[in-house]
């Protein structure tokens, strides 16, 4: 992108505030971007912030504008997968943008990315712009990604990592999304990539039950490599569940034999680099892990 392109800001799922998008959009527009708010963000319908109907329409303008360069979306929460499939990326497709956010934006990303194999973002969205982290390397790891630079994302080890190298597009996000996907027609085939996984608020025997899910579904069989991002907030019922978030997917996933990363810093916490999921990168899983754009 460029000093002067349009990003459209839009909300196609939970509500929020208006005062907070504003100041994101306001450091988008310190970036050197123009910034076209829609008009769902800062309404509320329930827990979305507007009815099915207004969420798509403004989504499917925004696609199809040519003007518009990006999409960064207000938050996540839940709405993505009620309009999904009536979502038309003709025009999309012939003027690709990037599509900003993960959480709940992990649907789309599945599906640009199965149907079309278009490159997404998956990166903060408005809700992580704030005045204590605007200048902080993860929102800055945004402005970089918009402008087309490539990365080397370096992690501390993890006890659990599982060492080695491995290349292929990057693809994946958050896991209770990706295992609601499995068996629809956005399930992305996994097949020689490398998989982000990342989630927050789940009990424990779920974070088990939706990783058996992908296994069974084959997502886990043929993957290059696995990256593994924050498991933030989760939950046990009155017997714990025995293993931790990251136990549970080591479980599931020791006996194949590519890499794996724990720890690195994706999801829903603070720490939540901009990834290019549909491109290819490098991962690498030793005394560090490093993922690399290629």
């Amino acid at each position: 992108m460029k000093k002067g392109d349009l990003i459209g800001v839009t909300c196609s799922s939970s509500k929020m505030e208006l005062p907070v998008a504003e100041y994101a959009a306001a450091v988008l527009n310190s970036w050197g971007y123009r910034v076209h708010m829609g008009i769902t963000v800062g309404t509320s319908f329930h827990n979305f912030s507007a009815p099915d109907e207004l969420r798509l329409e403004e989504l499917q303008d925004m696609l199809d504008d040519p003007e518009i360069k990006a999409i960064l979306f207000g938050r996540g929460g839940y709405g993505m997968v009620c309009i999904l499939d009536k979502l038309d990326f003709t025009r999309f497709r012939k003027h690709p943008k990037w599509l900003c956010g993960y959480s709940d934006v992990t649907a789309l990303h599945a599906h640009v990315q199965q149907h079309y194999g278009i490159p997404t973002i998956h990166s903060m969205m408005c809700s992580g712009i704030t005045a204590d982290t605007f200048e902080d390397e993860y929102v800055h790891s945004l402005s970089a990604a918009l402008k087309g630079k490539a990365y080397r994302y370096t992690t501390a080890a993890h006890p659990l990592n599982k060492e080695g190298k491995a290349t292929g597009e990057l693809v994946g996000g958050n896991l209770s999304m990706l295992a609601n996907l499995s068996g629809t027609s956005s399930q992305i085939d996994t097949k020689g990539k490398i998989l982000l996984l990342e989630d927050i608020g789940e009990y424990r025997y779920n974070v088990d039950r939706m990783m058996y899910n992908l296994k069974r579904a084959g997502w886990l069989d043929k993957l290059a490599g696995l990256v593994v991002g924050g498991f933030s907030d989760g939950k046990e019922t009155d017997t714990p569940f025995g293993q931790t978030e990251y136990e549970i997917i080591l479980n599931l996933v020791k006996d194949y034999k590519y890499p794996v990363c724990f720890g690195f810093p994706s999801g829903h916490g603070a720490a939540n680099y901009a990834l290019k999921l549909g491109l290819k990168h490098e991962l690498r899983v030793g005394a560090k892990s490093i993922l690399s754009e290629l």
